[in-house]
């Protein structure tokens, strides 16, 4: 993770993966980026962390490989030369019966636990490395949660795609699944309580259960450090309560569906979604992209299409969009069209910086 003081006159890395291959772009100014690529040409890309905690950037990706399988991959020098273990840096104990399918998350932790790195994985796992990233560990807490056999698949698979650590408290961690809804541990990953009251399931015979819940994002707040955000399979919502609790923040939305929600690193109260018309009909509305944004926790919104394509009727998948840590902030997404944009704005304009890339998976921007 990038520092919280950076200046934007410095270099901003941008990583994109896509259904076949990662691009890596740099620029100074967050409007022209120089990208190199395609690294892992062929191989899905789903997921992507960028760590700066050590002062030279660490790039690592999830790689899926339809002949190899799925690992870790990590980049020291920019994508010049890429390392991976030998047997795979995510590997299911003999006992589980289970062999990875699918790296959908990698998360590097706050500064002050350098070497820790977090992935969720599909099937529903998640898994903590202390090394960087090189070699990660199931977390058995949630592996053998009495829950398991009753978690379903998303539409994409069963996947824990979010994990979200506290960076104030070590002991509490979140992770939202699909389809499980938003677990948390407050003993840093030994036990898991369902955290969904006030999420709806409408598609299940129980439309508010304990879990079931196919949420698809949860971001937190900066600085209250109780205070997450979560888009739903139709809800947007914020919990005020350390996910005890969540209620709508959707008023003034087009609609309550999509799949990413992001909140500003150091602004309280400042969120961003890309709604999508509905489970059914997955195209912006009107066909007409556009990038959402709250300053007052969800009270309001406003959105904004400046440059964004029009019309546009691709979307934005759940890891396809980040922001970064300068001042003004940096708002970036990637469509299943492989257009990739970025706000040096906070989100008011935007400019297309790569155009006619496969579909993209995921985008991660830091301040190097």
């Amino acid at each position: 993770m990038a520092s919280n003081d950076a200046h934007p006159d410095g270099t901003t890395l941008l990583a994109v993966g896509t259904k076949k291959g990662l691009w890596l772009g740099t620029s100074t100014d967050r409007v022209r980026f120089d990208f190199t690529g395609p690294h892992f040409l062929m191989n899905e890309i789903p997921s992507i962390g960028i760590d700066t905690r050590n002062g030279s950037p660490r790039v690592l990706v999830g790689v899926r490989s339809e002949h190899w399988g799925p690992t870790v991959a990590h980049t020291d020098d920019l994508g010049a030369t890429w390392d991976e273990p030998e047997n795979g840096a995510i590997t299911f104990p003999a006992d589980t019966e289970a062999a990875l399918e699918r790296v959908w998350q990698i998360l590097p932790d706050a500064a002050g636990r350098p070497g820790v790195v977090w992935a969720g994985c599909e099937p529903i796992s998640v898994w903590k490395s202390t090394d960087g990233g090189e070699h990660f560990e199931l977390n058995r807490g949630l592996w053998d949660h009495p829950h398991r056999s009753e978690w379903g698949a998303g539409f994409g698979g069963a996947a824990a795609h979010t994990v979200l650590p506290s960076p104030a408290d070590p002991d509490t961690i979140h992770v939202a699944m699909s389809t499980g809804g938003v677990y948390r541990s407050l003993d840093g990953g030994s036990t898991w309580t369902p955290r969904n009251t006030g999420i709806s399931a409408y598609f299940m015979p129980d439309p508010m259960p304990e879990f079931g819940q196919c949420v698809h994002k949860v971001a937190r707040d900066p600085n209250t450090d109780t205070t997450l955000y979560a888009q739903n399979h139709h809800g947007v919502y914020r919990s005020d309560d350390n996910a005890d609790t969540w209620v709508s923040i959707a008023d003034g939305l087009p609609t309550d569906f999509g799949f990413t929600i992001l909140t500003h690193p150091r602004r309280s109260g400042t969120a961003w979604v890309i709604p999508i018309k509905a489970d059914g009909e997955r195209i912006p509305p009107d066909g007409r992209l556009a990038v959402h944004r709250t300053d007052d926790g969800g009270a309001t919104w406003t959105p904004s299409s400046a440059g964004l394509a029009e019309p546009d009727y691709n979307v934005v998948l759940r890891d396809a969009a980040c922001v970064d840590t300068a001042d003004p902030v940096g708002v970036y997404f990637g469509t299943r069209g492989g257009s990739v944009y970025a706000s040096a704005d906070e989100g008011a304009t935007f400019s297309e910086v790569i155009a006619h890339l496969p579909d993209v998976l995921c985008v991660r921007a830091a301040l190097l």
